[in-house]
């Protein structure tokens, strides 16, 4: 069996590093010339951190990033409304991992040239059409070095080519652009002393005034870590700005004043912001999940098939589990059964992340803040004049099993 991806990143290099795994064929196609460590933090969880380890990441992604150790949610007056522990510290057998975007994209790509061969990623060649077959399907591809086009044919194409896909343009015509929610977002990686347990994530605020930062490092020897932090605001006033890219750097003036005082007992936010080299800015966008993926012999992962808002640490995660569960699939059905397998795959995976865009587009157990907000706008004596006992615990446990991360009763398991 034959499989090429279309698409170098989390989603699409996972899924070359399982499927090479279980002794399948596998061509990498990035439209990019050269992959490069972009972007700022993300948080693995621990179920797809359970994959990583058995493709024999882990170590290295440890010494690269930081195992999360706990979540609290504060209201914009720096007051505790949850907390709970997480990862290892919470009684999985994989920790949560906090990392730089492009070291994990850059660990995995590592990982395919060694195993795979140094052919097996080709990068500036992007998408320019397909045609599936019965048994195959016929791939067209632009090459951005010579402005001439490649050709290959494969038992099987993957659509790992993210939000703006073009695999998933292909096959649904007229879809149009993504779906904006009507927040901006901003970006930015700070060197910054430690805070808290110097292992905590913190969400603060409330749709649409929030504000997210957790260390993706290990202290160095004076205390300080780099620190991935978010803001977030509502921007329906000013208008959806140009599309999204990684790489368009934002401005101060657009949302600092909006956070100059979050200065908490705990965190100074504005310092923290005023701190970083750089930052980005992005609209908040997702789209409607699909009626299908699979359409012959091709089919769609990660962010081509379910782009979400960046709730809960479910895209890069969420992506990872869609890669081990189409290897799976495929290395069960053989060459056979690749239909059979694009099926299964589609049943397991379609529904899940379905419910997870939705539950997302209500902000998931992030919608904590939003009640204590509503509840409690100047804040607070105790919590428990604001949520009935258990209320938090039940929308924090609701959440979790969503998305699949319900705690096993053997840690081993995961």
């Amino acid at each position: 069996m034959r499989v090429v991806i279309a698409g170098g990143g989390i989603g699409g290099l996972t899924a070359a590093l399982a499927l090479h795994q279980r002794g399948i064929d596998v061509q990498v196609y990035e439209s990019v010339r050269r992959l490069e460590p972009l972007g700022v933090g993300i948080n693995i969880l621990p179920f797809s951190m359970a994959v990583l380890r058995d493709l024999g990441l882990l170590d290295r992604l440890l010494e690269l990033g930081l195992s999360n150790g706990e979540l609290r949610f504060y209201n914009r007056h720096g007051q505790l409304v949850w907390a709970e522990t997480r990862g290892a510290d919470a009684g999985y057998g994989t920790p949560q991992l906090s990392i730089h975007r492009g070291r994990l994209q850059m660990v995995l790509l590592d990982a395919v040239v060694e195993r795979l061969g140094a052919d097996a990623v080709r990068t500036g060649c992007g998408l320019q059409g397909f045609e599936s077959g019965d048994r195959s399907v016929r791939i067209e591809l632009a090459d951005r070095a010579s402005g001439g086009t490649v050709h290959d044919e494969a038992d099987l194409l993957i659509g790992a080519d993210g939000i703006h896909s073009f695999t998933r343009a292909r096959l649904n015509p007229g879809e149009g652009d993504p779906l904006w929610e009507g927040s901006l977002v901003w970006r930015g990686t700070t060197v910054a002393p430690s805070f808290l347990s110097g292992r905590t994530m913190i969400m603060a605020g409330h749709i649409p005034h929030k504000f997210i930062a957790y260390p993706i490092t290990a202290p160095d020897a004076e205390g300080r870590q780099l620190i991935n932090w978010i803001a977030v605001l509502d921007w329906r006033a000013q208008g959806l700005p140009a599309r999204e890219d990684w790489t368009r750097q934002g401005r101060y003036k657009d949302f600092l004043p909006r956070f100059e005082g979050w200065r908490f007992e705990w965190l100074d936010v504005p310092a923290l912001i005023a701190g970083a080299d750089a930052f980005y800015e992005f609209p908040l966008v997702d789209r409607d999940p699909l009626p299908r993926w699979t359409h012959g012999r091709v089919t769609l992962l990660g962010d081509a098939a379910h782009p979400m808002y960046p709730v809960g640490s479910n895209g890069a995660s969420q992506a990872i589990i869609d890669a081990v569960t189409l290897a799976d699939a495929l290395a069960d059905g053989g060459d056979t059964g690749i239909d059979a397998a694009l099926a299964h795959y589609e049943s397991v995976r379609r529904p899940a992340t379905a419910a997870i865009v939705a539950a997302n587009r209500q902000q998931g157990a992030e919608r904590i803040l939003d009640l204590a907000e509503e509840r409690a706008p100047d804040g607070f004596t105790s919590i428990d004049d604001v949520f009935a006992p258990g209320e938090l615990q039940s929308i924090a446990d609701s959440y979790k099993q969503l998305i699949g991360l319900q705690k096993p009763a053997d840690p081993r398991e995961l």
